[in-house]
């Protein structure tokens, strides 16, 4: 028999834990990589150096592989449109990604859907943004850049008209959306495979500083049932509207009077399902290398009661591995996963998993373990 070769686009922390579930099912992989010291670049065994952003490299990469996914949206979407052609699967899809992509392209789809959004438009200009600001109640405002935003970049907190000139100066267009009153960031993680099939992982909450995700909590705590119900089902209906093939996590508002709104999705695995690594029977990974290669997807349901994620960032203290002494004695049920990247202040370089019986206990456990690690706290 001989086992399928899934090609990697990208060399992060993502698809270092994708290869990682797919060792146990024999899948090779094959990585295609900005450098040697990418993530995934240290553990994958055939890696291609090269520019995503290049046709012949990618067509070059692509030869010798069964499906091409991702680690990353953006390849562009011409050049997965030619693999297409040359008779590779491509998964997602260049007609599903280009909405994770392009958040312009993304909110007038879901407009088109009647999904709930917060209000939003593109606009032309400061002096536009003012406009689009009295259209929704006043300031502030939320202006996106429509490509390349992640972990709070490509986005702005504007309270005045004198704040709304920079977002304009990378030349790119600009999607202003309202500032929601919400009370918590959820997260709906799907998977889906070609054929069709879709598991719904729990609704996770999922909370940031500085604009980065800094816990997730998996199930979300005091959630509705009938909200949680309706968040799994908008995910599903999005994947399937769109023809995503693979992860799918879409980023939510609850707002204050019991709704639920959609700020952002990726199409890939996702921050928001780091816990399914431990917390999950079929962790997002490895049911991503399962849809990919359309095979039946694994139990989404949780091991325990509560599980929590907390990232590790960089500090001032680069030697993580002198701290493990420490983390794993007071917690032998601890589980660390570290990205192999080189400690520098606030980035993140790996992730905790957590997981119990008791919320509180649960929470404490990844935090300390967390900060510990980052050397915040020393005891």
């Amino acid at each position: 028999m001989t086992f399928p070769v899934v090609g990697m686009v990208g060399g992060g922390q993502l698809a270092r834990m994708t290869h990682e579930a797919g060792i146990p099912l024999g899948i090779r992989f094959k990585l295609l990589s900005d450098s040697p010291q990418d993530s995934a670049a240290q553990v994958v065994g055939e890696v291609v150096i090269g520019d995503y952003r290049d046709l012949d490299t990618l067509r070059e990469f692509a030869r010798g592989c069964d499906v091409i996914t991702f680690d990353h949206e953006h390849v562009p979407i011409e050049h997965l449109r030619a693999l297409e052609a040359d008779g590779i699967p491509v998964r997602p899809g260049p007609d599903a990604l280009v909405h994770a992509q392009d958040k312009g392209v993304m909110r007038a789809r879901l407009r088109e859907l009647g999904a709930p959004c917060p209000r939003n438009r593109i606009v032309a200009d400061p002096a536009d943004v003012t406009v689009f600001a009295e259209e929704v109640g006043g300031f502030p405002v939320i202006l996106k850049t429509v490509r390349g935003g992640y972990d709070g970049k490509g986005v702005w907190f504007v309270r005045t008209p004198e704040e709304a000139a920079d977002p304009f100066l990378a030349g790119v267009p600009v999607l202003a959306e309202e500032k929601v009153d919400f009370v918590r960031e959820l997260a709906a993680n799907i998977v889906r495979s070609p054929h069709g099939q879709a598991v719904a992982y729990p609704v996770v909450e999922s909370r940031q500083v500085d604009g980065v995700c800094d816990t997730v909590i998996a199930p979300a705590p005091d959630l509705d049932e009938e909200l949680a119900g309706q968040a799994q089902r908008l995910a599903l209906t999005l994947a399937a509207e769109l023809g995503v093939v693979g992860h799918l996590a879409v980023e939510l508002f609850e707002t204050a009077d019991g709704r639920i709104l959609v700020n952002e999705f990726a199409m890939r695995p996702h921050n928001s399902g780091h816990w399914t690594q431990d917390g999950a029977v079929t962790s997002q990974f490895a049911n991503h290398v399962r849809a990919v290669l359309d095979l039946p997807l694994g139990d989404p349901r949780p091991r325990a009661p509560w599980t929590v994620m907390c990232n590790v960032l960089g500090g001032d203290y680069p030697d993580m591995y002198a701290a493990y002494l420490h983390c794993m004695a007071r917690d032998p049920q601890l589980k660390i996963h570290m990205y192999g990247k080189d400690v520098k202040p606030g980035r993140k370089v790996g992730h905790v998993n957590t997981y119990g019986d008791d919320l509180a206990d649960v929470r404490e456990r990844a935090r300390h373990a967390a900060d510990y690690l980052r050397g915040t706290i020393t005891e």
